[in-house]
């Protein structure tokens, strides 16, 4: 998960940012310089084919940099402790971060989301409320579903078929799977290509709740690091939970009320109560004994 999120500040910057020369002119996704491009009619549909068409263009790439990046550096540190695979994930995350700052620039850059996902749903007039009283925009609305359907299908693919349950084999113990005759790095690699790929599409879709900009992946470092401790290390279950609960709690420290009461509490509920949670249960909510304890 670490990982994942050390290839989703290169997925939000290196897809979205684009802002270097293209035929001697600045080519940038701005509406007003895509409309001087290719016109308003033309740009307009391009606009609002952003997403989708990123989507298209994010999984080959985040596929070739992920199997780049598990080849080139990755593989040599699966024998190294784990502290040294996330530091190494991390000090790649800086590199990537300001290469992306030196050759796209430091501004953000606005991705709007389809037309057809434009505005909010009114839950309150659903249940019986007064209009307007509890509404939430259409696209945050199809970015939940889209991740809760990810998260499903990521998870039966690593439990319920065959290549999914030898990679979990070789996370175990690679040396027994390897004297199968089973090429468990080939499987890591592709696994690498996946988990790329994944964090790609991720990424586009949130770039229209939060536009992207180079620094944007150190934002989620930190939650990712206490969501997956929080959840148990190695559990995927426990990290979907973990996240779920903390994103939760972190809503609730952030309501008006809450703030004027106790203010500054959303910026520290979410460590607050990942250490409750470690003291109480010091693997996790859902971490098993023996993952990742050497």
């Amino acid at each position: 998960a670490v990982t994942l999120s050390r290839i989703l500040t290169a997925s939000h910057t290196i897809i979205d940012e684009t802002k270097k020369d293209f035929l001697g002119k600045p080519l940038k996704v701005e509406v007003p310089y895509v409309n001087d491009w290719f016109g308003p009619e033309t740009g307009g549909t391009l606009i609002d084919w952003a997403v989708p068409l990123s989507i298209l263009f994010a999984i080959p790439v985040m596929i070739l940099i992920g199997v780049i990046m598990e080849r080139g550096l990755i593989k040599y540190f699966y024998k190294r402790p784990h502290a040294d695979q996330i530091l190494v994930t991390f000090g790649l995350a800086i590199v990537l971060q300001e290469i992306v700052k030196y050759y796209f620039g430091a501004n953000q850059i606005p991705t709007p989301a389809p037309e057809a996902f434009v505005g909010s749903f009114d839950f309150g007039a659903l249940i019986g409320l007064d209009a307007g009283k509890i509404i939430y925009p259409y696209w945050r609305i199809l970015y939940f579903c889209f991740a809760m359907i990810l998260i499903a299908l990521v998870f039966a693919f690593l439990q319920f078929t065959t290549f999914g349950m030898v990679v979990r084999a070789g996370m175990a113990d690679r040396e027994t799977v390897g004297m199968l005759g089973i090429n468990i790095d080939r499987r890591f690699t592709v696994m690498f290509g996946v988990a790329a790929a994944v964090a790609g599409l991720a990424g586009v879709m949130y770039t229209p709740i939060n536009p992207p900009n180079y620094h944007m992946g150190m934002d989620f470092l930190v939650i990712s690091f206490v969501v997956v401790v929080v959840g148990g290390m190695g559990s995927l279950a426990g990290a979907v939970l973990a996240g779920l609960l903390l994103g939760i709690l972190e809503s609730f420290a952030s309501m008006r009320e809450v703030i004027e009461f106790l203010p500054g509490i959303n910026q520290v509920v979410i460590y607050l109560a990942a250490i409750f949670i470690l003291l109480t249960r010091p693997r996790g909510l859902m971490g098993r004994k023996g993952v990742m304890e050497d």
